[in-house]
């Protein structure tokens, strides 16, 4: 594998029908899909607005088990029938316990496995520490067209620390499905340049590329979520983006060949000195 075409989409999710918000994301996937797209990535959560703006009980009943939820299910048909694969996030409930979880399906509609998100945040319109229980699968990647990909979750995006792992697991290209937005204690705080920031930071310290893809779109509370989802290359440029307002898929090919020997020749992974990172790994 040299190239491989890939795609991040963006749109509203707030219909109050889950399937209508599933059949939004669907129109999305084809439409990538006509366009050469290999690997699509939908938003976090895509089933349905964003329910963790508020602590309420009530909305546990939107979780479902791996083998009952509509989006993964609805995922699964799409990547079997157009022969694509399709990181795919959803609110997985395991007993007694609930995830923020993405389920990996690929090109032949298989669940490769699962990756619970590993960082959980808690604040004023994202007080997903009251639904969600912290990931207990640690981070995973996947083969998938030839290519190794890892896939982060909104919050671990944050993380360099995340990034690094899986590239260090062989991870070619990374992927964030998120869901993030204004903060509703301040009007005046927007985070979208700086989301992008860490991000491509990843791209250029890791030397592979980087698909996040947001929701946009005004929902409880009066939260605006940002979008500007994005496509970058090796060096952390934006090959192809949106700003806060468009709905689309988002399509790039990437040349995997060229960032491995730019990779390889900035020399990061032979430079590393893992017996001085213990402090990384201390709770305080």
């Amino acid at each position: 594998m040299t190239e491989i075409t890939v795609a991040a989409l963006q749109l509203a999710l707030n219909d109050p029908d889950p399937a209508d918000n599933i059949a939004a994301v669907s129109g999305l996937v084809e439409q990538a899909a006509s366009h050469g797209a290999q690997v699509i990535l939908p938003p976090e959560l895509f089933a349905g607005a964003y329910f963790c703006q508020q602590e309420d009980e009530a909305r546990f009943a939107l979780a479902h088990t791996l083998d009952a939820d509509p989006s993964v299910a609805a995922m699964r048909r799409l990547a079997k029938a157009l022969g694509v694969a399709i990181p795919t996030s959803f609110f997985e409930r395991e007993g007694h316990h609930y995830y923020n979880t993405m389920a990996m399906i690929d090109a032949e509609g298989e669940i490769m496995g699962i990756y619970r998100k590993s960082h959980i945040p808690d604040g004023p319109g994202y007080e997903e520490k009251y639904y969600f229980r912290p990931g207990n699968t640690g981070f995973k990647v996947w083969n998938v067209f030839g290519a190794t990909i890892g896939v982060g979750v909104c919050w671990d995006q944050w993380y360099p620390e995340c990034a690094r792992a899986m590239a260090l697991m062989g991870a070619e290209l990374l992927f964030y499905p998120t869901a993030i937005g204004t903060e509703p204690y301040d009007a005046s705080i927007d985070t979208s340049r700086v989301w992008r920031r860490a991000m491509q930071g990843h791209a250029a310290s890791n030397c592979m590329p980087v698909i996040a893809a947001n929701r946009i779109g005004v929902e409880e509370n009066g939260q605006a979520f940002y979008g500007h989802s994005f496509i970058s290359n090796e060096y952390g440029d934006l090959v192809v983006d949106y700003g806060a307002a468009e709905t689309g898929v988002l399509v790039a090919t990437l040349d995997l060949a060229l960032a491995r020997t730019h990779r390889a020749g900035m020399g990061f992974f032979r430079d590393r000195r893992p017996q001085l990172y213990g402090r990384l790994a201390e709770d305080t």
